[in-house]
């Protein structure tokens, strides 16, 4: 455990995540929502024929490696550099390995899968290609038996209306980039949270909630804006030309903490009248004085839709189906890893007020690629923001086996967007026209298992 004095040791946490081009890495986590194949609802995490049962079957029939228990439940497992972790409300989460490209993260996101379509089948589970369970309410689902989420779900109820939502019924796709130099990192946190609108609206697929459409494309988008201000949404500064490592410290020490971890053991922050990180450091928590430790993971308590750690962490994308799920890296590897390409997204979007960003973030959650900003359309940008991202990817010619670069990656959602159709758009009109409004041929038309993806 390492002491923590002064906002300087802080900012040294963000300086010693650079790293030269030549290690730059793409890291990728995949959330995915588990559901009973005939009804459509959540699997729960407990039962026989819950998502821990599947995950000791991945022990014995995939060689896992149990990582994580409390209190005798299983809650992660690891195997070489990736882990399987499990979201609060049973959402599948694959945290990959750091990739030098996108083909190595396909090739590990395909045998994730196929093992879990593997373990699955056996249990009437399916995985759908879908950013928030369709069916089931928030008081259907089970809350994962981790004290870290017992801590968080009863303080979410009071920060806003639809935190626990996001908890037990959303599940998106994070990016992480690396970065050299604090310039550089601030230079591609700017670019990453300028484009957020673009990505709502290119990835929207969260139309379906609690048994219906809810009038969004990206109803997950719009659960964060009304999750928990502190610690959510889009952040003012980014956009600033001086912006440093001290702002995002600055931010993060103001941000209420949920709790200190001492060997293993959660000790709630939340109750009235909390603590933030600042009067952490400055008065100590009962006999439990500041670390780095504790800054590391206070860091992973902020939602905000790009995050910095020790590396920039793009968290906007609803989860998709398979065959895109590989689309939100390749992007941003095409964008934020060649200098041309990071100016030329930045230049779509450098224009907009603060205030315009902000609506026009929201009117992506709701229409999509048909959201407009001023006289242009989302999709055009959108258009736009793909052409840059594939002159990136084809530049750093990291080719598969058969000679292809990653611009691949991109194909289905450079079509989707040319057509103006999001999958959420998709999935709305099949819902009311070939599905019927009836869940089974949703779940039939929605399941990974229905995807020609790998």
């Amino acid at each position: 455990m390492t002491p923590v004095d002064t906002k300087e040791d802080l900012i040294r946490y963000f300086e010693s995540g650079a790293k030269p081009r030549t290690q730059w890495r793409v890291g990728t986590e995949y959330e995915k929502v588990a559901v009973d194949a005939a009804t459509g609802r959540a699997v729960p995490y407990s039962g026989p024929h819950g998502v821990e049962t599947m995950m000791r079957e991945l022990i014995d029939r995939h060689g896992w490696v149990p990582e994580d228990e409390e209190d005798g439940h299983l809650l992660a497992l690891s195997r070489g550099p990736a882990r399987v972790t499990i979201e609060p409300g049973a959402q599948i989460e694959l945290s990959g390995e750091q990739c030098e490209s996108i083909h190595c993260a396909h090739k590990e996101f395909s045998q994730h899968v196929a093992e879990l379509i593997d373990v699955g089948h056996e249990h009437g589970a399916t995985l759908l290609g879908l950013g928030m369970t369709p069916v089931s309410r928030i008081d259907e689902i089970e809350l994962l038996p981790k004290h870290r989420y017992h801590i968080m779900y009863p303080y979410m109820a009071r920060k806003g209306r639809l935190g626990q939502r996001m908890m037990k019924q959303t599940a998106g796709v994070q990016a992480n980039l690396d970065y050299s130099s604090e310039a550089d990192a601030m230079r591609k946190f700017r670019v990453a949270m300028g484009i957020v609108p673009l990505i709502y609206a290119m990835f929207a697929n969260s139309p379906l909630a609690d048994g219906g459409l809810n009038n969004y494309q990206s109803y997950r988008g719009n659960i964060w804006t009304d999750t928990d201000a502190d610690r959510c949404g889009i952040l003012e500064f980014a956009f600033s030309e001086n912006a440093g490592f001290e702002d995002y410290t600055e931010y993060a020490l103001d941000v209420p903490m949920y709790f200190i971890i001492r060997d293993h053991h959660y000790i709630d922050c939340t109750q009235p009248p909390g603590i933030t990180f600042r009067r952490y450091m400055k008065d100590g928590f009962g006999k439990e004085r500041a670390t780095l430790e504790d800054w590391s993971d206070h860091l992973t308590t902020i939602f905000t839709e790009v995050r910095l750690k020790k590396y920039i962490e793009s968290r906007t994308a609803d989860s998709q189906p398979p065959a895109l799920m590989l689309a939100l890296p390749a992007l941003l590897k095409g964008i934020l890893y060649n200098d041309d390409c990071i100016d030329g997204a930045w230049d779509l979007v450098k224009r907009w007020s603060f205030k315009e960003r902000l609506e026009i973030n929201r009117a992506s959650h709701r229409a999509g690629l048909e959201a407009r900003a001023g006289r242009v359309t989302l999709k055009d940008l959108s258009n736009e923001l793909l052409t840059i991202a594939s002159t990136g990817l084809a530049r750093q010619k990291a080719l598969n086996q058969r000679g292809e670069d990653e611009t691949i990656y991109l194909w289905r959602l450079m079509d989707q967007v040319r057509s103006g159709y999001s999958q959420a758009a998709l999935t709305i009109n099949n819902w009311k026209g070939r599905w019927n409004y009836d869940v089974r041929r949703l779940v039939a038309g929605t399941s990974y298992e229905a995807e020609a993806w790998s």
